[in-house]
């Protein structure tokens, strides 16, 4: 604002109705309509038209506002009478009113009804203040560049230039050019504000000369564009342009409907408010791109990724817990612990509203139904079901996404699954979680620290979504077949409930109930076509495999009926085939393993071991020969490092009871040991076959046989203590498989026989110990066959040929 308005030219100071103006500022000299439908508006020029039909005009400095208070408004104005005033059927008033003076507003009076101010008229600084010559040069050269502004703008009508020329006021003329031409409100404004009329014309040659320059170049680039095209191409070109004029038209309309049909979905789509707003700010983008753009395509899939992602929906469980318990049974046979627990995680579903979503994994051999179980708890639950194989995935993106910098980026599969899912609560099975890898492109295991931690997957951040997804009422179920190669802080994320091989019973039980209905329906057959009784299904069990799972009976049963569907169709027989244990050699050969005999009768230093590998527990046999030498120790059989230190301590073990066990003085010097496990090419490992190395060096070395129908874990210590293992249920399940009749473990492990299945138990005849003694009084087969007899009692000190009390069968 000038310093002048404060200090001088004021020449009268007047009580007025204010007007405030959106979009237009109106100058002394201008006759202008104006619509006006604002309740304040309308009262102010009611009360005008009452009086002098004077009104006070101020443009507002944001025209967005209806209504705008004291500071929404500019302080210079015009002063104006109202020539007509007309109300329209809408309810608006057209007026046609005439700028005269400008004016400042000194003073807001109070008025409910409209804006009443105190007006101060400023007499404008004329050629006294200034240099006439110069305001009489600067008005030629307005006349000027005026014509020249109207010729080439086209935008203001030809007879504005006589009008104009003909205004010998200095004010005038720069007032009225002013407001012929296209600038913004804010420097129309400015020119308003501007008392001396020396500097205001010469603002305003400014503008002028601003706009002609923008003129003279957009007419430069048309003479230019027109010069290049030829007269031949013309008319080819026009019918050229025609076409694709139509054909963006018609891209634009579907490009348009695309927009809407997005908006629409984003209106009826229930998400977070972060996820809203991404989307509603993509689209506004996406509307200033051209659609055939790759920009354009990738926003366009960034959305579709937003609105189809399951933020809300859910799946009710509409069964009961006995409901769901009776389906688990269906499902599958045995598995007491996992079922146990998902029937306890409902319970809790059904007391509390908001559960935290539970992270189990389920750990066991190959083929003992981890990844089906997870199928049946999502149908238990009534949930979706999906499944991400982990096996080999190296690559943390796969877990996180990319980011949309990326070309072809995606998001991660744990958000692809919810996708496909569809509900924000599925069953989400991360099989063989085990198996993870990692390189230069990061660690997968780390991104799954993320997903599986219940205080943190409530939000959950993708690289490719970039906003926050709730994980937390997804039921986990991650399947392992070791922990070994888990992470420990992944596992110490994770419930895990370990699952162990079945038995006889179970898998006869799953094969009738399973196996051979879903074999029969692979291969074509009916109960007409084919039967099976239990004693060929248990010939398949013991003779045909030796497995924790039942994937190779599987097998058997599909490979027998294929030859019996050969059979059907080839010989065209009728009758139902009737598979016994007698004719399933006839089906499959001969028998793979020995059952219902000893696997060996007892020999000098060869004891049977038990160990526990990745397919479930496994008979280990061990072998120790003494010959002669010079102290030396040999071991074979792809030993790891534990496995060894383990020989050595039964070697020691061995040494220290010398003179108990009989053996000369100075025996070791003059022989060599030779312990050997067979099976060479598998690596071997672990404390636990510790005592199993003790009894063959100490049978060796004593001449003593060891039982054949016997079997034994357990890890030694230089003194000969038994320490306990791990993998008992496994192991004993190997044993029975084995048809062994005796097992020797640690007394420490006997809580762990509550796992074990009671039938096992039965079959066998468990020995706890506590020291070496107690294993060699139980292992040597006396030569007068006294070992039934000796094992029963319960001497009071330990013997190498007398059993200890912790003998026992259970």
């Amino acid at each position: 604002m000038s310093e002048y308005l404060k200090n001088k030219g004021i020449v009268k100071r007047t009580i007025m109705p204010l007007l405030p103006l959106r979009d237009v500022v109106v100058f002394p000299h201008m006759i202008v309509p104006l619509f006006v439908g604002r309740e304040k508006s309308i009262a102010a020029l009611e009360s005008a038209m009452k009086y002098e039909k004077s009104i006070f005009m101020v443009a507002q400095k944001n025209a967005q506002k209806d209504e705008p208070a004291e500071n929404d408004i500019y302080r210079i104005g015009t002063t104006g009478v109202i020539i007509q005033l007309l109300r329209l059927p809408d309810g608006t008033v057209k007026v046609l009113v005439e700028g005269k003076r400008r004016g400042i507003i000194r003073k807001y009076n109070e008025a409910e009804e409209y804006f009443s101010v105190e007006v101060e008229e400023v007499e404008e600084e004329d050629d006294a203040h200034g240099d006439r010559v110069k305001s009489e040069a600067l008005m030629r050269s307005l006349n000027e560049s005026f014509v020249s502004y109207v010729k080439l703008g086209k935008k203001v009508h030809m007879e504005m230039i006589n009008t104009v020329s003909t205004i010998e006021s200095p004010s005038k003329l720069a007032d009225v050019i002013v407001s012929h031409v296209g600038v913004k409100l804010e420097e129309k404004q400015r020119i308003l504000e501007i008392i001396n009329v020396a500097q205001r014309l010469e603002a305003v040659y400014e503008l002028l000369l601003g706009e002609i320059e923008i003129l003279q170049v957009e007419e430069k680039i048309k003479r230019r564009v027109k010069k290049q095209m030829e007269k031949t191409q013309k008319d080819y070109y026009l019918n050229e342009q025609m076409r694709a004029i139509q054909k963006e038209m018609g891209e634009k309309d579907d490009f348009k409907s695309e927009i809407a049909e997005l908006e629409k979905r984003l209106k009826g789509k229930k998400m977070p408010e972060e996820a809203h707003k991404k989307v509603k700010a993509e689209i506004k983008k996406m509307q200033m791109m051209a659609p055939m753009s790759a920009e354009a395509t990738v926003v366009r899939n960034y959305i579709d990724w937003l609105l189809d992602m399951p933020w809300f929906e859910k799946t009710d469980n509409k069964f009961t817990l006995k409901e769901s318990e009776a389906i688990l049974e269906e499902d599958h046979f045995g598995l007491k612990q996992v079922k146990e627990r998902i029937i306890e995680y409902l319970a809790v579903q059904s007391l509390i509203k908001k559960n935290k979503g539970s992270i189990l994994c389920l750990v066991g051999p190959p083929g003992v139904g981890k990844t089906s179980v997870a199928k049946s708890v999502a149908r238990a639950t009534n949930r979706k079901f999906v499944r991400f194989s982990l096996g080999g995935v190296r690559d943390e993106a796969e877990i996180r996404g990319h980011r949309r910098t990326y070309i072809g980026a995606l998001p991660g599969k744990i958000i692809q699954l919810m996708k496909k899912a569809g509900t924000s609560n599925p069953v989400l099975c991360l099989d063989e979680v085990d198996k993870l890898s990692s390189d230069f492109r990061g660690d997968p295991s780390s991104a799954l620290l993320e997903v599986l931690d219940p205080e943190q997957n409530n939000a959950f951040n993708d690289n490719y979504l970039e906003v926050d997804y709730d994980l937390s009422d997804v039921m986990f179920i991650t399947t392992a077949n070791v922990l070994q190669t888990i992470p420990a802080p992944l596992q110490d994320r994770m419930e895990v409930i370990r699952i162990a091989g079945y038995t006889e019973p179970e898998k006869l039980n799953i094969a009738r109930r399973f196996l051979v209905a879903k074999e029969m329906e692979a291969n074509g057959l009916t109960e007409k076509n084919i039967d099976f009784t239990d004693g060929a299904i248990l010939t398949i069990v013991r003779k045909y495999t030796r497995e924790a799972g039942v994937r190779n009976m599987e097998r058997e049963i599909a490979s027998i009926c294929r030859k019996v569907a050969r059979k059907i169709v080839a010989d065209g027989i009728q009758d139902r085939i009737r598979v016994t244990s007698k004719s399933v050699a006839k089906y499959l050969g001969a028998a793979k393993y020995r059952y219902g005999e000893s696997e060996g009768k007892a020999q000098i230093g060869l004891t049977t071991g038990l160990a526990w590998t990745e397919v479930g527990g496994e008979l280990l046999v061990i072998e120790a020969t003494i010959m002669r030498g010079t102290g030396k120790m040999v071991m074979t059989g792809k030993l790891g490092d534990v496995m060894q230190e383990s020989v050595q301590a039964a070697m020691t073990y061995v040494r220290s009871r010398a003179d108990e066990f009989g053996l000369p003085e100075n025996y070791y010097k003059e022989t060599d040991v030779h312990v050997h496990v067979p099976e060479g090419a598998i690596p071997k490992d672990g404390p636990s076959a510790g005592i199993a190395m003790a009894t063959s060096i100490a049978s060796a070395y004593m001449k003593k046989r060891v039982r054949g129908d016997l079997a034994m874990t357990g890890e030694i210590t230089l003194r000969g203590r038994i320490l306990p293992i791990g993998g008992v249920k496994e192991k004993l399940l190997a044993a029975h498989r084995g048809n062994m009749k005796i097992v020797i473990i640690p007394k420490e492990n006997e809580k762990d026989l509550d796992e074990v299945p009671a039938n096992v138990l039965k079959a066998m005849k468990i020995v706890f110990v506590e020291h070496m003694d107690d294993v060699l009084a139980a292992a040597f087969a006396d030569e007068d066959d006294r070992t039934e007899r000796e094992e029963a009692s319960a001497p009071a000190e330990h013997s190498p040929v007398r059993p200890n009390a912790a003998v026992g069968s259970v």
